[in-house]
Parts: C-alpha cells; structure tokens; sequence
C-alpha cells in the first residue's frame, strides 16, 4: 500500500535519516498499519458512541489550594538570590 518513494518523503519531511534496512522495514511496517486501518473501516460503527479513551478514567489529582507556608524564611534562605521577600532570578525576556 505505501512504496520505498513514500516512505523517503515522509523521512525527509521529519527530517530522519534512514538506512536502506530501515526505509525496507518501515516501508512493511506502514503498508500493515495502513492495511489494519483499512479493515477497521470496515466495522458499523453507527451505535457506537464517540469516546476520547477506551476505558474510564477518573481524576486523581487534587483541586489547586492556596496556602501559606509557615517557613517561608527558610526556603528563601537556600535560594541563591532573593530580593524583597521574593526568589530572583536571571531575566529572560526583553522589555
């Protein structure tokens, strides 16, 4: 389905260098992943509702808080540079 030609270009335009062996092995490689996509098209996929996952997932994380922190002396005591009560740091954008 996919030929030695196009597996140059697309190793061009992502700008791979490929050895003879690899474009060989890719050029297998891609012509079955095109070929199992061309099955999948054929499944009824009408009742099927649209997912961004195959299962589940909830969320684990926690919901933002803000808080004080107690020893905020002592972790501005290990930076290497601190003004005002405040980290400094190199500026990297110009005005």
């Amino acid at each position: 389905m996919i030929d030695l030609e196009q597996v140059r270009k697309v190793a061009l335009l992502a700008r791979l260098e490929l050895t003879a062996e690899e474009e060989a092995q890719f050029t297998g490689q891609l012509s079955g992943i095109l070929d199992y996509v061309e099955q999948l098209k054929e499944l009824n996929t009408d009742d099927v509702e649209p997912t961004t996952r195959a299962i589940e997932l909830s969320n684990i994380t926690r919901t933002d808080s803000l808080q004080t922190f107690a020893e905020r002396d002592a972790i501005l005591d290990c930076a290497p540079d601190r003004e005002d009560g405040f980290f400094k740091v190199p500026k990297i954008l110009s005005e």
